[in-house]
């Protein structure tokens, strides 16, 4: 097996951990907390209230190599440690309000896309394409969600879109192709831990 894989499972405590009830907790744990780091890794974009993060690509990654189930329980998981007061939504935000503010369609949208891509894409022995696929598929429901929010917010669908789907879509595309190849190469082995 490669030495940087072996570190990697390791890491997330997957080749540490015996037995399989206790490994999907550990994953599902280490998803939630990925989610949580990758909401600060927000850059603003003038003219929306949204930000750009890399929540939707650990999103997408833990449908991906979790699989749905286990997937949507860490996007749970982030949802509650937030609605909470953890501070673990974009900018360092808390509170079951958020939920309700202009990224809380996107969130909403979190456990929804993580069970999407893992159903889409399916067990660990199906091709990219499927793969591919799963991930795009996530990506416009969470875009889908979050739009629809501001759209209810704002009262202007036009608006709604131009604000909270446009200005995501290379980003989404950039996402979607980084997580492919991540979960290509970690998907087989990680779904055949848990």
């Amino acid at each position: 097996m490669n030495e940087r894989l072996l570190q990697l499972r390791r890491l997330a405590g997957l080749e540490v951990v015996t037995g399989v009830p206790a490994r999907r907790v550990v994953a599902v744990a280490v998803f939630t907390i990925l989610t949580a780091l990758s909401a600060h890794a927000a850059v603003p974009i003038p003219g929306t209230p949204v930000p750009v993060t890399l929540q939707t690509m650990v999103v997408v990654l833990a449908g991906a190599l979790l699989g749905p189930t286990l997937g949507a329980a860490s996007q749970i998981a982030y949802l509650m440690a937030g609605a909470m007061g953890a501070p673990v939504f974009s900018g360092g935000l808390a509170g079951f309000g958020h939920l309700f503010g202009p990224t809380g369609g996107y969130l909403l949208a979190f456990p929804v896309a993580a069970a999407v891509t893992g159903m889409i894409a399916g067990g660990r022995r199906s091709g990219l394409l499927r793969l591919a696929l799963g991930l795009t598929a996530a990506h416009a429901v969470v875009l889908v969600g979050g739009a629809a929010q501001l759209a209810i917010l704002t009262g202007d669908v036009e608006r709604a879109i131009a604000l909270g789907i446009t200005p995501f879509l290379v980003g989404s595309v950039v996402k979607i192709v980084g997580a492919l190849l991540i979960s290509a190469r970690l998907r087989d082995r990680t779904l055949g831990l848990l």
